[in-house]
């Protein structure tokens, strides 16, 4: 019956994993076209976005340092001294052709007296200076002095260079304009700036749509504007085409960055990779299927060990662990499988010992609290004090009912300050029988009168002060300390009493230590082991003692305020 049961379950695993994988697979062929056309649209989307942006970045850089060249160059006192005196154009040419060389985008400059006069240029002057164009260029600078002249503008030079983009700066001296800076960007290399890769075509305009450079002819119009008819969603026809567009300008300028890319290669995206995922699915379904075979075989295998230690421990087994060495969670759940029956193993043993030693406590306990030697003697200071003092007799009474009461009751975890009660109660009975040869003192620090803790927790600690403390000596002092630190609820009884010998200290010690008590002395280790038992080894009883000084017992347990299970 179990290997039918193996058997079933592998071919259910094989089944069903080629059953979930069909699954995908039919949902992948559905999809396939809508993801391919929403990716090759993001693809086309963030090419010509990034080409934009590489393009804008170029442009803006050029921008900026022309612009601060300009107004450097026209306040430049070497400029100043040079329209004013005409003396050392060599520093002039200077600034300019370090700058110019240091540029990506190159350019020609000159600089114009008020009367038209060109006092210095890094080209022909005669190629520009009969140009009305160009005197009008110097009008339109002349009209704001103070600002900068930014501006598309197409000059012809000698050997076919164009300028494309002008920057002008009226020459200022004591607040009157004594001539013009004017720099004006090559157009073949404002063209190499915008060739980039992930774009087919690149425009730049400036604000009225005038093309200042572009990597393709079809795109200009009418007077040289950029106007590509819109088909919606950044898409526009070009020349009979259809292309995708993204504008963008460049930040603090009046230029704008056009990329266009054709929306053909969507197609060439989708074909591509149709081949790709057929493929890839094949080499998928062939995979899978060798895999199902080999998972259904091995975890079939972890499981029926697994099943069969589950039928183990449900007969009562505690010792049938399983081996898994798979490496995967099957190995893990067999691993916490072993921990729990060896948890479960330990658990079982320290409840046994718990009821063993709570079992002693409370028979501990119960002796020690109607002991009728404790009794015969309250009853026989109860019989002098009715015949000397009635008031004393009667306090008698009260305190061991009330000790009586409490002794009785049901609850195994009380608040401190009500065994404290109890203790004081109890001291005071004593008290009373050994007047001033008992004295005792109880302090209780910060709030810890209030923490849970376990009934008659300093009965038989006291009972010990009490027994051995009148040993040799006519008195016994005895101080309870309670306080908290660090988590932990602390407890000390110290007397002065004889104390222990070196000795005797270290074979209580080992009384303690030990995990089975086979002596006759079982207050202070069944106290000791109980809280072990319930709160760890952190927690238990701790004796130092000195011959002839005295004894301090200190009892460690961690709190909660007020948590009833401490």
């Amino acid at each position: 019956m179990r290997r039918k049961k193996n058997r079933n379950f592998q071919e259910s695993t094989r089944h069903l994993f080629r059953l979930y994988t069909m699954i995908p697979f039919a949902i992948l062929i559905v999809l396939f076209f809508v993801f391919t056309a929403i990716n090759g649209r993001i693809t086309l989307t963030n090419r010509t976005a990034e080409a934009s942006l590489k393009i804008s970045q170029s442009i803006s850089g050029v921008y900026t340092q022309y612009e601060a060249e300009a107004m450097r160059m026209a306040a430049s006192p070497s400029v100043v001294n040079y329209v004013s005196n005409h003396l050392d154009s060599e520093d002039v040419y200077a600034e300019f052709y370090d700058f110019n060389n240091r540029q990506q985008v190159k350019s020609i400059f000159h600089i114009v007296d008020t009367q038209g006069v060109f006092l210095a240029s890094s080209a022909a002057p005669d190629e520009v200076s009969s140009d009305l164009a160009f005197g009008s260029l110097i009008h339109r600078i002349s009209l704001k002095p103070e600002a900068l002249l930014t501006e598309m503008n197409s000059f012809r030079y000698s050997h076919d260079r164009y300028t494309d983009y002008t920057f002008g700066k009226a020459i200022l001296k004591d607040g009157h304009v004594i001539g013009y800076l004017v720099l004006q960007l090559l157009e073949a290399d404002m063209q190499k700036l915008i060739f980039v890769q992930n774009t087919e075509v690149a425009v730049v305009t400036d604000e009225h749509h005038t093309i200042i450079a572009t990597t393709s002819n079809i795109t200009k119009g009418i007077l040289n504007k950029f106007a590509p008819k819109q088909e919606g969603n950044n898409q526009v026809l070009l020349n009979g085409g259809k292309y995708y567009m993204h504008t963008r300008e460049v930040q603090d300028t009046p230029i704008r960055v056009h990329t266009l890319n054709s929306v053909r290669s969507e197609s060439y995206t989708l074909y591509t990779l149709s081949i790709f995922i057929l493929a890839t699915s094949l080499l998928l379904w062939i995979i899978i299927h060798f895999l199902a075979q080999k998972m259904s075989e091995r975890n079939s295998e972890s499981i029926d060990k697994l099943v069969y230690a589950l039928r183990k421990l449900r007969e009562g087994n505690l010792n049938e662990y399983v081996d898994i060495h798979t490496g995967d969670e099957f190995e893990i759940l067999g691993e916490q499988y072993n921990n729990m029956l060896d948890r479960l193993k330990d658990l079982l043993e320290k409840n046994k010992e718990l009821s063993r030693i709570s079992t002693l406590v409370e028979v501990k306990q119960l002796q020690s609290q109607f002991h009728p030697h404790f009794i015969f003697n309250v009853l026989e200071t109860l019989r002098y004090a009715i015949k000397i003092d009635a008031k004393q007799a009667q306090d008698i009474v009260m305190i061991l009912s009330r000790l009586l009461r409490y002794s009785i009751g049901n609850e195994r975890s009380v608040k401190l300050n009500d065994d404290l009660n109890y203790v004081r109660d109890y001291l005071n009975l004593q008290q009373i029988r050994f007047k001033e040869r008992l004295n005792y003192n109880i302090q209780i620090k910060d709030d810890a009168g209030n923490i849970y803790v376990p009934k008659l927790l300093l009965q038989a600690m006291i009972e010990n002060s009490i027994k051995y403390g009148y040993k040799d000596q006519s008195s016994v002092n005895i101080d309870i300390i309670v306080y908290t630190a660090d988590g932990k609820l602390v407890l000390q009884v110290l007397d002065n009493g004889p104390g222990m010998s070196p000795e005797r200290l270290e074979e209580v010690h080992q009384i303690l230590k030990n995990h089975h008590n086979t002596t006759e002395h079982i207050g202070l280790y069944n106290i000791h082991r109980r809280l072990i038992l319930l709160y760890g080894e952190e927690s238990g009883i701790d004796i130092r003692s000195s011959e002839g000084i005295g004894t301090c017992v200190t009892l460690t347990i961690p709190y909660e305020m007020g948590d009833q299970d401490v």
